[in-house]
């Protein structure tokens, strides 16, 4: 090829869009798991459990249906607090001044007074433990200036989330008309708050104080008690009321397995405890899950047209795992990279650019997302034709 030719086809603009991959882009079809199940809360109203990792549900009861969630809707609270965190908005150590709207909340609380003066680390555990709404709304005006501008934004985070049967009219939980969730939207924001790993050094707190050294230190006690009675539960989040009966969405991990069950609408804690401790121990007892890639290990690398760098590795943002029952062998899976041959500059770190694919004798049972690992801004023409003198000069 002529030297000419090689600078048109360097300098040719193909254009590429960008995408975002977000938490729920990973997709699992449907492993009918669920159906099988036996009836595990035969008591509650509604009810789910699933699989973290993959999503994969194996227990549903009118997982869909719109119920008042109680205190479980501090997920959603903690979980924009803990995305404000992660984005570098607060910090743990941030000083937090108690409004007169926040004392004044009722319900569960940790008794925080008018103009009192309270860290975030402090409050999220008076939410996180003593599921305290005055903490709950303390932090809430914290991230967002007021109550009502956090609640747009928790259901900005439902919508961005795909819950479809979710809407939020306060931070707490506390009844009010139109204020509702469902089963399956419970286990699907539990999933999304667990990614932040901070989370459970607060939900596996048993017991612990706040204001310490003060003349009147304030006893927290977990009001999710199988965080002290069931082995591997680390969280997450208690919730009563009149009208919602008894709550729970909670999580546990044994080796590489993490669940998330929620019941709604039991008739006491005990009845609670026991039908969310029947899901896990179903589940533990008769699945596996079986790793195939860890979280941001390279699988692969592309070439880059008309970049600064002529090649950028790909790999996935989630660890790649899949769910087996028990017995079911590993080796029997196949992976397969769905991926151009070449993609173009300037691409964004984390953009989608294909898929990696699990299948078992010819059926798909999960795809996910493979990004790009680095930025690449686009190559100018000194660079090209630098690129391009290099090639010749290489040339025997």
């Amino acid at each position: 090829m002529k030297p000419i030719a090689y600078l048109l086809f360097f300098t040719i603009l193909i254009t590429a869009s960008v995408i975002p991959v977000h938490a729920t882009d990973v997709n699992y079809p449907s492993l009918e798991v669920a159906e099988l199940a036996p009836a595990l809360a035969p008591e509650a109203r509604s009810a789910v459990l699933m699989e973290f990792d993959t999503g994969t549900i194996l227990y549903a009861k009118n997982m869909d249906e719109k119920l008042p969630p109680a205190s479980i809707t501090k997920v959603m609270t903690m979980l924009l607090i803990f995305e404000a965190l992660d984005q570098g908005k607060i910090t743990y150590d941030d000083q937090v001044r108690v409004s007169e709207n926040a004392s004044s909340m009722g319900g569960s609380q940790i008794f925080l007074e008018v103009g009192e003066v309270m860290s975030v680390r402090d409050l999220l555990k008076g939410v996180a433990v003593a599921s305290g709404n005055d903490a709950a709304v303390a932090l809430a005006e914290h991230v967002a200036g007021t109550e009502e501008a956090f609640i747009k934004a928790m259901n900005e985070k439902a919508e961005e989330l795909g819950l479809k049967n979710t809407h939020f009219v306060n931070t707490t939980g506390l009844p009010a008309e139109n204020h509702y969730t469902s089963a399956h939207d419970i286990a699907i924001m539990s999933r999304e708050l667990l990614k932040y790993s901070d989370v459970i050094q607060f939900t596996s707190i048993y017991e612990d104080y706040l204001r310490k050294e003060s003349k009147n230190p304030f006893w927290l006690v977990n009001t999710n008690r199988l965080v002290k009675f069931y082995e591997g539960v680390d969280g997450l989040k208690t919730g009563y009321t009149s009208e919602a009966k008894f709550c729970l969405t909670a999580t546990a991990k044994r080796d590489e397995m993490r669940l998330v069950a929620v019941v709604l609408g039991e008739p006491s804690s005990k009845v609670r405890n026991k039908e969310i401790s029947s899901m896990f121990d179903y589940a533990f007892s008769q699945f596996q899950l079986h790793t195939i890639h860890e979280a941001g290990e390279p699988l692969e690398e592309l070439r880059v047209d008309k970049g600064k760098i002529a090649r950028v590795s790909i790999h996935s943002p989630y660890r790649v795992s899949v769910l087996l029952r028990k017995g079911e062998k590993a080796d029997e899976l196949e992976t397969k990279l769905q991926l151009p041959e070449m993609i173009h500059a300037p691409l964004e770190k984390g953009t989608e650019l294909g898929k990696l694919i699990i299948s078992r004798d010819g059926a798909e049972l999960a795809s996910y997302p493979l990004v790009a690992q680095e930025e690449v801004a686009k190559a100018n023409y000194f660079d090209l034709m630098r690129r391009v003198s290099q090639y010749f000069l290489l040339q025997p």
